[in-house]
């Protein structure tokens, strides 16, 4: 049976009343894991602390959660598995006086509607793991029913505050952050090499098969200028495994594509699941086009490259690194041409100082308040037959139950869910566009990237 894990930050705050705060840490899928259970230990010590994971359409392996957990408080026996049923009577037997729903947006809309129907009013908290400019509507939609919407830099307070009235955004630092209040990684031995050039995939960018053979193209050119060095095409998900957005073209498959079709491939190029941290201790350098794993590597102090070959916009998600110095092309890449970001940028973009967080100080307000039952009712489902059978899609996909996984209606649904999220329209579409670099077509860039 799991027991609470107690929090291992040493934030303080007002003086909690008697017995300690419970709280509940709701996480769906590899990443969200991973951001809730670093998130858990920036609670006070004193709180009792629960991980769920929700048997969901993106539900994480085994594998995936032991990667998810390294460096914080809690160890793969610690996490919980749970269906509907079980969330139901684990919210309505412990009682949980915070809900910090670390999850997907449908997730989260789900868990809300659950939460408004089971009663005891906890005190809800979400947020986004890892980048979240541009700000996009679903986002802050699917969370309406968050008391408290954590964000991770001063820059994402003030672009979410400025179209949202609705919620009340409070501080916090990428959690996970090695240095920055996150947990810290332990060492591999006396002496580690660094000997590794690491690519952080990532599921949506670039979105087109063209687009990412052409970027494994570079990196096996890459792998072959630097002999001395293994390039490691670091992913979150092998061998079918789910992930927080749906891969569609996954860079494993596309090499072994690649060799298939008479490549001739490096020995020193290779994919890798893992902990990021680790791969870090050991990197000279990280390329990505616009990971969150590029903070990490900022935060350890490891140089870094943002590839802008397919634009810099929206849909690449690297608006928020203008001005970093960190944005290049893939002829830096091949040079293992990485840099450290302008010391301008850090502190307005996720490196602030940890001790101007507020989101912990927020959530103890909350809950004097909701001691002297001044919460507002959470919002219920609506009646609407649109709305509410949009609800049960989201439900559907929220938790489904393994056996349902393969079926077509369940696929369409996740096609659906890819096509919508590869759109990622932001809030104010029409304004102009960040200063981008498109690569002239005889520098060798792709051709078709994705409109900014």
């Amino acid at each position: 049976m799991t027991q609470d894990v107690p929090a291992t930050s040493t934030a303080c705050g007002a003086a909690s009343a008697s017995p300690p705060p419970r709280a509940l840490f709701v996480t769906d899928s590899d990443s969200y894991v991973k951001w809730g259970a670093a998130l858990a230990g920036q609670v006070p010590d004193d709180w009792s602390v629960r991980l769920v994971v929700l048997r969901g359409n993106a539900e994480p392996s085994a594998r995936q959660v032991v990667e998810a957990l390294a460096g914080t408080r809690f160890v793969a026996p610690d996490v919980e598995r749970a269906d509907r049923a079980g969330l139901i009577d684990l919210l309505t037997t412990w009682h949980p006086d915070v809900v910090v729903a670390a999850a997907r947006g449908m997730a989260v809309e789900s868990l809300g509607a659950l939460l408004a129907e089971t009663g005891g009013r906890p005190v809800v908290v979400s947020g986004l793991a890892g980048i979240s400019i541009p700000v996009l509507t679903p986002g802050l939609r699917y969370r309406r029913c968050a008391d408290v919407f954590v964000l991770q830099s001063r820059r994402e307070l003030r672009e979410f505050a400025a179209v949202d009235h609705h919620h009340r955004f409070e501080l916090t630092t990428i959690p996970y952050l090695v240095g920055r209040g996150g947990p810290a990684i332990e060492p591999d031995g006396p002496a580690v090499v660094r000997d590794r050039i690491v690519f952080a995939a990532q599921a949506m960018v670039p979105a087109s098969r063209r687009d990412r053979l052409w970027m494994l193209e570079r990196l096996v050119e890459t792998a072959w200028a630097h002999p001395h060095l293994t390039v490691v095409v670091k992913v979150r998900a092998r061998d079918g495994e789910p992930q927080t957005h749906v891969e569609q073209f996954p860079y494993e498959d596309l090499l072994v594509g690649l060799a298939e079709a008479g490549t001739r491939l490096p020995p020193n190029l290779t994919v890798e699941g893992g902990a990021m941290g680790r791969h870090l201790r050991r990197a000279v350098g990280l390329a990505t086009i616009s990971s969150t794993a590029l903070l990490e590597a900022v935060a350890q102090g490891v140089p870094c490259l943002a590839i802008d070959d397919f634009g810099v916009g929206h849909r690449q998600i690297n608006t928020v690194l203008v001005g970093s110095g960190l944005l290049g092309s893939t002829s830096r890449l091949v040079a293992a041409d990485f840099r450290h970001p302008a010391p301008e940028w850090l502190d307005d973009n996720y490196l602030h100082d940890p001790a101007e967080n507020t989101w912990v100080a927020a959530v103890e307000e909350l809950l004097d308040r909701r001691s002297r039952g001044e919460l507002p009712p959470l919002p219920r489902r609506s009646r609407s037959p649109v709305r509410r059978t949009r609800a049960a899609v989201l439900e559907r996909l929220s938790f489904v139950p393994p056996r349902d996984r393969a079926a077509g209606l369940h696929r369409a649904f996740l096609l659906a869910g890819f096509w919508e999220h590869r759109r990622r329209w932001a809030v104010r579409p029409g304004e102009p566009r960040a200063p981008g670099r498109r690569r002239a077509a005889d520098d060798g860039a792709p051709t078709s990237r994705t409109p900014s």
